[in-house]
């Protein structure tokens, strides 16, 4: 294998906008075109145009699709409708998180399970494991797909203005195949921004006309070339976990206060049932560190892995960190002992390089849209 990072369809249009390129879980995104704080903020106020190409879409088909999603994953994928999505995880026997996914059901034996980069390949390969015994088949379609995305306010009318699918009647968490500026793509109602907007499923070949024709709709109204830099300040302020950060094998779902989405009465046995159904009863009993937001009294920004305190004790450890575009102070999640998750606990702190710095405890997500 080579270890050149994989470049997008998109790439070199990144590259003659001026972006900042990172390597991120092997592939060459763009960070940011220009200032985060303003891609962020034309997000929250007008409309951000993303590339998420870098997502590993994976394809699972046959007679038995359904009765191998249910088992391969913790939620019940049997009950989603056609042109329906569900977020959902994979774990391991010990319970512990593979990654989050969203699984969409494009027919009635055809489904698209949408994974993180970072896992991209280790979500297939259980996929594939797992389907043993199973009258279905998996296949790796990272390559077959380009993914961009539009968000914020203006998203709808950009999009409208450019098909003639129904966007009025897609809700929240649903997709449908449609053609966009002239591009078949399948449409879909989701997001990691805490914004209304729209993911693009299309081939690549088609990637760089679709971003054109987008960027030129959204003209008159403020949308801008968004990296992955604001699409982290983004889904923090909304309280989205992010895998390595909120999410990892070393947790359940019940750990990161996610149990709904685990469904023990779906039909049949699924992966990580018993290590799960344990973790569930300790969770009543006695809840593990709970996610919670912090609020900067300061100005100094935490970052990942740094201690959260209280009474000269370590209580917690930050998972994510950033400035808040949308608060202007810093913000956290942070995962701390239950006895201190309350909303305005007093006397937490983070340790930061050996300072105490004051924080205020609040309930996620720290942004929500208003309707």
């Amino acid at each position: 294998m080579s270890n050149e990072p994989r470049l997008t369809a998109l790439d070199a249009l990144h590259r003659s906008l001026g972006a900042t390129m990172t390597d991120f879980a092997g592939w060459d995104m763009p960070l940011r075109y220009g200032s985060e704080r303003d891609e962020h903020n034309a997000v929250r106020t007008k409309a951000g145009l993303f590339d998420l190409s870098h997502m590993g879409e994976i394809t699972v088909s046959g007679p038995q699709a359904a009765a191998l999603l249910n088992y391969a994953l913790v939620g019940n994928i049997a009950s989603v409708g056609v042109g329906r999505a569900r977020y959902t995880m994979i774990c391991r026997e010990d319970g512990g998180i593979l990654d989050d996914l969203i699984v969409y059901r494009l027919e009635e034996t055809e489904y698209m399970v949408v994974a993180n980069a970072s896992n991209a390949q280790v979500v297939l390969d259980a996929l594939v494991e797992r389907a043993a015994g199973f009258d279905a088949e998996v296949r790796d379609d990272r390559d077959a797909y380009a993914l961009l995305a539009v968000q914020g306010p203006q998203s709808p009318g950009i999009l409208a203005s450019l098909t003639d699918a129904d966007l009025d009647g897609l809700k929240y968490y649903a997709g449908l195949p449609g053609t966009v500026a002239g591009v078949p793509a399948l449409i879909a109602r989701t997001g990691y921004t805490g914004e209304d907007g729209f993911e693009l499923f299309v081939k690549p070949e088609h990637a760089v006309e679709l971003w054109q024709a987008l960027t030129k709709a959204g003209e008159g109204v403020g949308l801008v070339p968004c990296g992955l830099s604001c699409r982290d300040t983004l889904r923090l302020e909304a309280g989205m976990p992010l895998y390595g950060h909120e999410l990892s094998t070393e947790l359940t779902p019940f750990d990161a206060g996610l149990g709904r989405v685990v469904k023990f009465e779906k039909e049949g046995d699924f992966v990580g049932r018993a290590a799960l159904r344990e973790a569930a009863e300790h969770a009543n009993h006695e809840p593990p560190r709970v996610l919670v937001g912090l609020i900067a009294e300061g100005r100094r920004v935490p970052r990942a892995g740094y201690a959260v305190v209280a009474d000269g004790q370590v209580i917690g450890e930050v998972t994510s960190g950033a400035p808040s575009p949308t608060l202007g102070k810093p913000i956290a999640m942070a995962y701390v002992d239950a006895a201190h998750s309350a909303p305005g606990t007093p006397g937490v702190g983070v340790d930061i390089r050996g300072t105490h710095e004051p924080y205020r405890v609040v309930a996620l997500p720290f942004y929500k849209r208003q309707n």
